[in-house]
């Protein structure tokens, strides 16, 4: 086999491949005879047949075939003696291939990039971390409480926001009945949001047995082509106002929940928030510690890789245009000047990408069967009732696998680094974590202050 390099630009390589037509003449001989082993072909025993009638019979259909191969393992071949290391498939494209003379093909390859090793330990974080004050275990126990309470039937009372209501009710556009539009005994908590909007306002006021028209304006965009744009009018009766009836934050709320105690509700919040805290905090540490790999590397990325990554943004975010949700940062921009910022930032996406997964691959950082189970499990516990088929579906998708994976791989990654690195942790409000780090830094100067702020150090 000959190999001559044309191309060496950047990242792209290109090679003139030529197999030698002795080459390519054994492998068919190899096929034939196989084939000619397992045939039964009258007047010869099975694997006796002349190479000429097997050709005759079957040379052409092999050829193909034996080309496909040829060509698969004269670039794999190519790559290895190379030292490639391809970014996306290669590229063929036949040159010549005749009958009896050699086979020649172009061979193209974008490979992966030189990347410098990082030292980990010059890298420099803070993590901003916050602990939950009573107040806020408090609020918790009252929004649990909350959502506990009962309501009880108060046949003189006028329905209220916070009220239930249990109502009959027939919707109709331009005059007529739709179908799905009547329903009875249908429950409502008034003011909660959980129906059509403008609708509970409207029932503010009616009391058990009243009967009142409510009209409600449709969105443009309804699921349901008939309601689309529509104002739709309703003949609402109030069969039942029900009051809520409060639910005190004692040891009966904790028994509720199957706690022994008050005690054991409030320890059991508190730890609830510090898991949620402590996940904000690595959030937010993760995206430091991207924001600064990014700063430390500008190495040209795979054009296929990232070409591949734009169409994928550009896809959701056309999609976020249709429906008239572009983020305000977008909106009154040009397509042209869209696709350049999101070219730059799927540029980045892949440059991260390629920077985690060499950091991986020469720390040897693994994903192990036990943390694909957990991540499954985890996917699976989201959807009760369904087990067994979201098990069967991962195990009949192994794209679906590979999905769960990849996150996997990329936090025990950035782990790996975060601990070697030099991270200052600073006490902060709730509110202060909570919020983008790029927003508001007059605040974070503040939490910090001057005033007491605990800070340590973890290397």
């Amino acid at each position: 086999m000959q190999v001559t390099e044309t191309t060496a630009e950047g990242l792209k390589r290109e090679y003139v491949v030529v197999v030698p037509a002795t080459d390519i003449e054994s492998k068919l001989v190899s096929r034939l005879n196989q084939i000619g082993s397992s045939v039964n072909i009258p007047g010869f025993r099975p694997g006796k047949a002349p190479i000429a009638l097997l050709r005759k019979r079957y040379g052409d259909a092999v050829r193909g075939e034996v080309l496909e191969q040829a060509v698969q393992d004269s670039w794999q071949k190519t790559v290895e003696d190379k030292g490639l290391r391809p970014a996306t498939q290669p590229k063929v494209e036949i040159v010549k291939f005749e009958e009896g003379a050699d086979l020649e093909y172009k061979l193209a390859v974008e490979v992966l990039p030189e990347i410098a090793p990082v030292d980990f330990a010059n890298i420099e974080l803070e993590k901003r971390v916050a602990k939950p004050t009573d107040e806020q275990v408090q609020k918790a126990l009252e929004r649990i409480a909350e959502q506990r309470r009962g309501f009880e039937a108060d046949a003189s009372r006028a329905a209220a926001l916070g009220d239930l209501v249990v109502i009959d009710f027939v919707g109709k556009v331009d005059g007529e009945p739709f179908g799905g539009g009547t329903v009875n005994d249908f429950q409502l908590e008034l003011g909660s949001g959980g129906f059509l909007q403008g609708f509970d306002e409207q029932i503010v006021g009616a009391k058990a047995g009243e009967t009142r028209p409510a009209k409600v304006q449709m969105a443009a965009d309804h699921p349901n082509e008939q309601l689309r744009g529509k104002e739709i009018s309703f003949d609402v009766t109030v069969k039942e106002v029900r009051t809520p009836k409060p639910v005190a934050v004692d040891d009966a709320l904790a028994q509720s929940g199957g706690l022994e105690n008050l005690d054991a509700l409030k320890k059991a919040v508190r730890e609830q928030l510090e898991r949620e805290y402590a996940q904000i905090s690595r959030l937010h540490l993760k995206r430091a510690l991207l924001d600064k790999l990014s700063d430390m590397h500008d190495f040209a990325v795979p054009e296929g890789i990232a070409e591949q990554e734009f169409q994928t943004i550009w896809a959701q975010l056309k999609e976020a245009m249709d429906k008239g949700q572009l983020d305000e940062d977008d909106k009154g921009k040009s397509e042209d000047e869209l696709k350049e910022r999101y070219r730059t930032i799927a540029n980045r996406r892949v440059r991260l990408g390629l920077l985690l997964s060499e950091i991986g691959r020469t720390n040897n950082i693994r994903v192990s069967q036990d943390d694909v189970n957990r991540a499954m499990q985890q996917e699976v516990a989201r959807f009760p009732g369904q087990e067994a088929r979201v098990y069967e579906y991962f195990q009949k998708n192994p794209q679906a696998m590979q999905e769960l994976q990849a996150p996997i791989f990329e936090d025990k990654v950035v782990d790996f680094m975060t601990a070697m690195a030099k991270v200052t942790e600073r006490e902060v409000s709730v509110e202060d974590l909570y919020r983008d780090p790029d927003e508001a830094p007059a605040a974070e100067e503040k939490a910090s202050g001057k005033g007491g702020s605990k800070v340590s150090e973890k290397k």
